[in-house]
């Protein structure tokens, strides 16, 4: 509480631009600032009258430092999805769920019902067999998919993603990690929180790694994971690709290269042996 001896600062000296379009993962441990830091970006949480002084948060035209800031329209163009979205579903239809926001805009209803349809269809479900469904019906990747859509059918300009593949198998982790890609369709820039080294390095056109409420890196996938044993010793794990590339590295056997994604491990594998048995 501020003023009181637990009063305590979570973010020091973080300067940091998002570019629109991009991509952007971000990673730390439990506690670094991460999530202080997303809900600033839609004012859920706001800056108080002496860190004003200090800071400066602004989103595209949209100034945070004034006496007040225009929340509502920070709100329609920030879309925040929390860990485990589908706990927060609670309309009669997967429908009427997804409509919720698109309908405290005022929107006529034909646009409402466009949105809801294509933000059902954008996060893999069949829109004629969820729409009229209980959100309760689903199972648990589909109640996902449709907390989801809730946050996509407002349209947002930045869509921000904390941990969107907690608690999945791996089939599920998989369908939700292809999907973002699709989610720029109508959320052109997207900001990723995740622990999985694995699906950061996959999505991400750069990672900004958090450590004791500062930024310390801010660097594309391939720069930042050539420092595996920096972030090793921030307790941070490194992508199985780079584990496996350094272990072929400690057999003589150098790939010439910082292999992020899969894909590129198995390219660069295959160029070390081509031609050979």
């Amino acid at each position: 509480m501020p003023g009181t001896p637990y009063e305590k600062a979570a973010l020091y000296d973080v300067s940091l631009e998002i570019q629109e379009g991009e991509t952007l993962g971000i990673i730390g441990a439990t506690g670094s600032g991460k999530s202080t830091f997303i809900q600033h970006l839609n004012g859920l949480i706001k800056l108080s009258k002496k860190s004003k002084k200090t800071s400066s948060i602004r989103v595209f035209d949209i100034n945070l430092n004034v006496r007040k800031p225009d929340y509502r329209t920070l709100r329609q163009t920030v879309g925040l999805v929390f860990q485990y979205p589908e706990y927060q579903l609670f309309d009669e239809t997967v429908a009427k769920d997804v409509g919720f926001g698109p309908r405290n805009l005022k929107l006529p209803k034909e646009k409402i019902d466009e949105r809801v349809k294509q933000a059902i269809e954008l996060v893999g479900l069949d829109y004629s067999e969820v729409a009229e469904k209980s959100p309760f019906e689903l199972s648990g990747g589909q109640k996902r998919r449709a907390a989801i859509a809730g946050v996509i059918a407002m349209r947002p300009r930045v869509l921000i993603l904390d941990e969107p593949t907690a608690g999945l198998d791996p089939r599920g982790k998989r369908e939700i990690l292809d999907l973002i890609q699709k989610f720029k369709m109508t959320c052109p820039t997207i900001i990723i929180i995740s622990h999985d080294m694995d699906e950061i390095a996959a999505i991400s056109d750069r990672i900004a790694v958090f450590e004791h409420g500062r930024i310390v890196y801010h660097l594309p996938p391939k720069e930042l994971f050539g420092k595996a044993s920096e972030l090793q010793e921030m307790g941070l794990d490194i992508p199985a690709t780079i584990k496996i590339a350094n272990a072929l590295k400690s057999k003589k056997i150098d790939l010439k290269d910082i292999p992020v994604r899969k894909s590129e491990l198995a390219h660069l594998i295959l160029n070390k042996y081509e031609g050979r048995k």
